[in-house]
């Protein structure tokens, strides 16, 4: 049990954070362990639905790729990939469809409503929420890029006290379905929305340098460590995706890892915090504090 003293020094610790973000709006990119591990799927709906309860607008963007590819491996569709993307044919973009803006997405919700968090799910050719152009950097199938967000309809639900959780999943012009990278889907959402804050919930602490964990991180910084070969992998593009929404007026980001319990709520709502925050300079960022 935490002693008496300890909790009330939490809850005094959190409130000039909950004054702070109430009525703002997160974006947060639900992904890896805390997707497959049912205790991390219970205190994710949890930190979610305080979120909400505290007056903290929040838009959900998840993943789910692992359950596409054996999903499709039942069904005998073969998966490849290009780049880190999943090349997205016919068979497979139904599979996809089926996956993400079903299963995957209705579990989430319901977890979530089951805490009273009031949350709806939708993909994003609900509303032509996200549309989108064929991503042609490779020939990938049914892959696409974000051309719009239709902030109006995600403002309506978030103004009604309405948690949006999104499936990665958009429309072209013709009515066609993509399949859309679930980082860059949270980032552009969050940049339409100019965002408080973009979370992105995955399997790493955050960036790690000599075994350490950086806790702020500037365009400056974050060059320096992928020069250095600090930042590898696929840790580049999600930083690189994280700048592009700070640039497009999103306040922070954090990289955060989701296989702690209620990494959402340590990250926001406490002085240290758990991961990595990515902001847009430190000078910048002290006039603002």
């Amino acid at each position: 049990m935490i002693p008496i003293g300890e909790k009330t020094e939490i809850l005094i610790e959190a409130l000039p954070y909950i004054r702070r973000y109430e009525g703002k709006t997160f974006v947060v990119k639900y992904g890896g362990a805390a997707m497959i591990d049912e205790e991390l799927e219970e205190t994710f709906a949890q930190d979610i639905t305080l979120l909400a309860k505290v007056g903290i607008k929040v838009v959900i963007v998840h993943g789910g790729g692992n359950e596409v590819t054996e999903i499709a491996g039942r069904l005998g569709i073969p998966t490849t990939f290009i780049g880190g993307q999943r090349v997205t044919d016919g068979p497979m973009m139904e599979v996809v469809q089926m996956v993400l803006a079903g299963k995957t997405n209705k579990n989430i919700v319901a977890r979530i409503n089951r805490h009273h968090g009031n949350a709806v799910g939708l993909c994003g050719i609900d509303a032509d929420l996200l549309r989108v152009k064929k991503y042609t950097a490779d020939d990938l199938g049914f892959v696409g890029e974000i051309t719009a967000v239709n902030t109006s309809f995600l403002q309506l639900l978030l103004g009604n006290g309405i948690v949006p959780v999104l499936a990665p999943v958009g429309v072209d012009a013709q009515g066609r379905p993509h399949n859309i990278n679930a980082d860059v889907a949270a980032c552009e959402i969050a940049a339409a929305l100019h965002a408080e804050k973009l979370v992105f919930l995955s399997d790493v602490k955050g960036v790690l340098a000599g075994g350490n964990l950086v806790k702020s991180m500037d365009r400056d910084e974050a060059k320096k460590l992928i020069d250095q070969s600090i930042i590898i992998n696929g840790m580049i593009p999600k930083i690189r995706s994280a700048f592009t929404a700070l640039d497009a007026g999103v306040n922070k980001v954090h990289l955060i890892d989701g296989r702690e319990k209620h990494s959402l709520l340590l990250e926001i709502f406490t002085d240290e915090g758990i991961g990595t925050e990515v902001i847009r300079s430190s000078f910048l960022q002290e006039e603002l504090a």
